[in-house]
């Protein structure tokens, strides 16, 4: 291997993925790509083998191998040319989810494919019963939006109108849609751009030979790290509190890691069958959830390509909430099932790497979705409002406090930015006290955020988790605080939950909720699980922890132990 030379092409073509991502940010039209930054940005050989990536969203990190290959069988290579660029969205094609859309763009030297710029990204609207595609109570796919098999929306470089109509004909903010959909091309215009220049620089043959040695490169370095880990089956079982539809039915992700020297098998048999609500995961996810979570416990500067996941092996049996069968619902699969399983392997490995895990995060971008007609535009909105829970604590450190979700490394939207856009008034948002699962090492802390709802009407649904089964503690640590999303409808003194102010069978898993004029809404996200015995924490950092509002003096008292705080 040319090492130099190899690194050198490794952190150019990771530049140019970071570079794709900051265009679609700068470009996009929705605060979930322009303050969130749910997208990812890579790059791909011929043989659909992702060879870079930038450091956006993990659940897509992972999920890109699986999803280029899927789309190449359908795509007729022969009838691609220079200028093309393919649209995806079928969760059952090697997707994650419906509203993530993905972006292939072929790049070409001397008329030769040589490699594919990819940019994947979740709309904020695409259709279907519920406003911001999160329909809780869904009980099939076509209730989740369009799904786009691999079509040609711009032919060598000229727009197909007719996809474009069909695209923009079946959501309710074609002009958002439009915005965005632009955005994720003009990510790939730019990686097929910048990636030619480095062709143009080193030579495609020089190139080819790097790529393929950087793909064995990360592969021995991940065995190397897996070598380490020692042999053994790691087992670990937890539940989702229900698919929105059976409120009280628990489904189980059910991991067996198998373990023999550089090799690693997550088998996915015995978790329960899949709902007949959103909460199912697609192979893309399971596969996405492996490679996320053995991420996690290895070295964080091994190359993210296509080679450091060939040690990993997943069995994931179909049918099952974690290989969903067409035409089930599975749109949930993607944002809390996948932190789910991910939390589980972890769980698994515990004994195994203690240094390297930790407890139970709160495994839920909340999903708060809603959709309206502004009151001065007269225009229909939509936004897909994702916020952030605690971590877990580790052996040697608290969890992180009030972060998004494990397989999202999204940021929330600002106040200012929350209440420009949309008819809300956020009244509060604050840490909640006692959150954090208590610990030698604490769970994250969590947060509220109450909104008063300032139009005549907004439709609110969502997908989110831990209302009833609070984020488990590990080697003695205590769990971690409770979710929950409340409703205090204009001149009621009370707050109530989903289930008690509208009749719906979920508290966490709801749809097509009317909150008007005058009703507010409050948000309580879940804290981590605790890390240890909570008596062997110190007490300076019991007391640091009660200056600072997490921890009550009841809690440092009762639990803790420590009276001086």
């Amino acid at each position: 291997m040319d090492l130099v030379t190899m690194n050198i092409l490794e952190s150019t073509m990771v530049s140019i993925c970071r570079e794709m991502g900051i265009t679609l940010m700068k470009t996009s039209y929705s605060t979930i790509f322009n303050e969130a930054l749910d997208f990812t940005c890579g790059l791909a050989n011929t043989d659909g083998e992702m060879i870079a990536v930038a450091d956006y969203c993990p659940a897509q990190i992972g999920g890109m191998p699986l999803l280029v290959k899927s789309c190449l069988k359908e795509i007729d290579l022969d009838d691609l040319g220079e200028g093309d660029v393919i649209l995806h969205n079928d969760p059952y094609r090697g997707g994650l989810h419906t509203p993530e859309h993905t972006f292939f763009k072929p790049i070409y030297v001397e008329g030769e494919l040589v490699a594919w710029a990819v940019a994947i990204g979740h709309i904020a609207e695409v259709g279907g019963m519920a406003p911001g595609g999160f329909c809780g109570e869904a009980t099939e796919i076509f209730h989740e939006g369009l799904r786009i098999p691999p079509v040609k929306v711009k032919t060598r470089g000229k727009d197909n109108r007719d996809i474009w109509k069909l695209l923009l004909a079946n959501v309710r903010t074609p002009r958002a849609n439009y915005g965005d959909l632009r955005a994720l091309i003009a990510a790939v215009d730019l990686g097929e751009k910048q990636f030619k220049g480095v062709l143009a620089k080193y030579g495609k043959e020089r190139v080819r030979e790097n790529v393929s040695d950087l793909l064995l490169y990360s592969e021995r370095r991940m065995r190397a790290e897996l070598e380490a880990i020692p042999d053994g089956i790691y087992a670990f079982t937890d539940h989702i509190e229900s698919d929105g539809i059976d409120a009280g039915r628990r489904y189980e992700v059910r991991v067996e890691v198998h373990k023999t020297g550089g090799n690693i098998v997550v088998d996915y048999t015995g978790s329960s069958p899949q709902a007949a609500g959103p909460i199912n995961a697609t192979l893309g996810v399971a596969t996405s959830a492996a490679y996320n979570a053995i991420l996690h416990m290895t070295d964080p500067s091994i190359p993210r390509n296509s080679g450091c996941f060939r040690p990993i092996r997943i069995v994931a049996p179909g049918g099952t909430i974690v290989n969903v069968d067409f035409p089930a619902p599975e749109v949930g699969g993607n944002t809390e099932t996948h932190p789910r399983i991910v939390g589980a392997i972890l769980g698994a490995m515990a004994n195994a790497v203690p240094n390297r895990v930790m407890a139970a995060e709160g495994a839920t971008h909340c999903n708060f979705v809603f959709g309206g007609v502004g009151a001065a535009s007269g225009e229909y909105f939509a936004c897909y409002d994702l916020e952030a829970v605690g971590w877990g604590g580790r052996a040697f450190a608290d969890g992180n406090d009030a972060v998004d979700s494990i397989n999202g490394n999204c940021r929330i939207t600002p106040v200012e930015v929350y209440e420009t856009r949309f008819p809300w008034r956020i009244e509060k948002l604050a840490f909640n006290q006692d959150s954090c699962g208590a610990g030698e090492y604490r769970g994250g802390v969590g947060y509220s955020k109450q909104m008063l709802c300032l139009n005549e009407l907004i439709t609110v649904s969502q997908m989110t988790d831990r209302h009833e089964l609070a984020p488990w503690g590990l080697n003695g640590g205590l769990e971690g605080g409770l979710g929950a999303t409340l409703v205090k409808k204009a001149g009621a003194s009370a707050w109530q939950t989903m289930r008690e102010a509208y009749g719906k069978a979920s508290s966490s898993r709801y749809s097509n909720v009317p909150i008007r004029r005058g009703d507010r809404v409050t948000l309580v996200t879940p804290g981590g699980g605790g890390y240890g015995d909570p008596k062997s924490r110190s007490a300076e950092a019991v007391s640091a922890d009660v200056l600072d509002g997490y921890v009550s003096a009841d809690a440092a008292r009762n639990i803790y132990g420590r009276t001086e705080a």
